[in-house]
């Protein structure tokens, strides 16, 4: 990680009061560099969201105001499930803070560098909440929504350049509208997830600008008798919004290599390593899936009836690698879905609960997946800080969902190349091709 010069927390603060203190820290180049990276992935999953359903309903009638601008590409960047994710926290940073931080700089036209300094605020301040709320919470809790607007808020505030004490309100003003309920993912047409950082994005935004004004929101809404702790996470860690001192949390986030959910990415990576050295079509017989617990309650769905479902499959993950290879967009299409031969793959793959896998999570997203004897074991996703994707696959990565998004080869090479240059006109770049 790179270095960060810290506030003090001192105890007669409260927690917001001392998390503005934290995030305003200095940000180093390499601390840019980093975010260039995270905006430039954001920027490819929004811009091929916005094509598919729930992106052109986000966008039709879009408002020109940065507070509609921040709701509206505040659902685009989740919607293909290729978004960054922090594993600690269980939280896609991107989705919330990018958006609203692009709608901040285009209504106060700031620099490149405080664009990637408030994104690098914004990171640090989602994450630190959600590594502090527990499985408690996130059984019943999306904490991508809840924990989204924090980040949001922080963004906007740095590039508003307020000081710590109207950060700190910005901060609360923005907890105290958190939502975001996993009822979402039992119905398969539900768009719910997406309008979660939706809402996120905006709340933080209009936190932060209302502060900026002079509006004041609850300073202990996290740790007071009624505020988010109490309210929402049962079995919290509170300190830990505060613990540690070293290095901004931006480092440790996971890239998305495959569109789908990220409990099911160190299931994929198993399964591509042992189609590689067995050949399933053409032996029949059960292909065992083992992993952690979290990744079976949302994940485990043998048959798939929607898109999100498929992306949220353990099962059609793996059928798609052994019939297809490595997975990509179309294949967790409809007409994927309906595949007899994926089909059939679906209804060999078995899926436990593994022991091993559950005391290393959430620090390590495991897998295996075992046929014929064979058995490929997989202790960290490829993606994760222990499992580092390489930068020519986010290159990869960031082409194909542009190119599918509808951009140009022009305008997707000028941004390749103000990302490979950490140029500061990235932003400005994005922003032109989300107008």
């Amino acid at each position: 990680m790179s270095g960060q010069t810290n506030v003090p927390f001192q105890t007669s603060q409260t927690l917001t009061q001392a998390l503005a203190g934290r995030i305003a820290g200095h940000v180093s180049k390499a601390d840019r560099a980093r975010a260039q990276w995270h905006l430039l992935d954001w920027a490819g999953c929004a811009v091929a969201g916005r094509s598919e359903p729930a992106g052109r309903i986000l966008l039709a009638g879009l408002e020109p105001s940065p507070s509609a601008r921040a709701f509206a590409w505040g659902g685009l960047g989740n919607i293909l499930e290729m978004d960054d994710v922090d594993k600690r926290a269980l939280l896609h940073p991107g989705p919330s803070i990018i958006p609203a931080a692009l709608a901040c700089a285009a209504e106060n036209t700031v620099s490149g560098e405080a664009l990637l300094d408030a994104i690098v605020r914004g990171y640090e301040a989602t994450i630190r909440l959600g590594r502090a709320v527990g499985p408690g919470h996130y059984a019943l809790w999306h904490n991508t929504g809840t924990c989204g607007a924090i980040g949001a808020a922080a963004a906007c505030a740095s590039l508003m350049e307020l000081d710590t004490e109207a950060t700190a309100h910005a901060l609360a003003l923005a907890v105290s509208q958190s939502a975001g309920l996993w009822q979402t993912r039992h119905e398969p047409a539900s768009m719910g997830k997406q309008l979660h950082t939706s809402v996120s994005s905006r709340a933080g935004f209009d936190a932060a600008r209302l502060a900026a004004a002079g509006f004041k929101g609850p300073l202990s809404i996290l740790e007071g008798p009624q505020g988010f702790f109490a309210a929402m996470c049962p079995g919290a860690d509170p300190a830990a919004v505060m613990a540690g001192e070293d290095g901004w949390r931006i480092h440790d986030v996971s890239f998305k290599p495959w569109p789908a959910c990220r409990h099911a990415h160190a299931v994929i990576d198993a399964a591509l390593a042992l189609r590689a050295r067995v050949n399933v079509l053409d032996t029949g017989g059960d292909i065992l899936v083992e992993t952690y617990r979290d990744a079976l309650v949302f994940c485990d769905k043998p048959e798939p009836e929607s898109v999100i479902e498929a992306k949220f499959s353990l099962q059609h993950s793996v059928a798609v690698v052994m019939v297809r290879g490595r997975p990509e967009l179309a294949d967790f299409s409809l007409d994927s879905v309906a595949d007899p031969a994926i089909t059939a793959m679906r209804n060999r793959v078995k899926v436990g609960q593994n022991g091993t896998f559950d005391a290393n999570y959430p620090s390590r997203f495991g897998a295996s997946v075992t046929f014929a004897g064979h058995t490929e074991t997989v202790p960290d996703a490829l993606g994760d800080p222990e499992n580092p994707v390489g930068l020519d696959q986010l290159r990869d990565k960031a082409r194909a969902l542009l190119a599918a998004g509808g951009l140009s080869e022009t305008e997707t090479a000028e941004l390749m190349a103000a990302a490979e240059t950490a140029s500061p006109e990235l932003g400005g770049l994005i922003l032109k091709v989300l107008a």
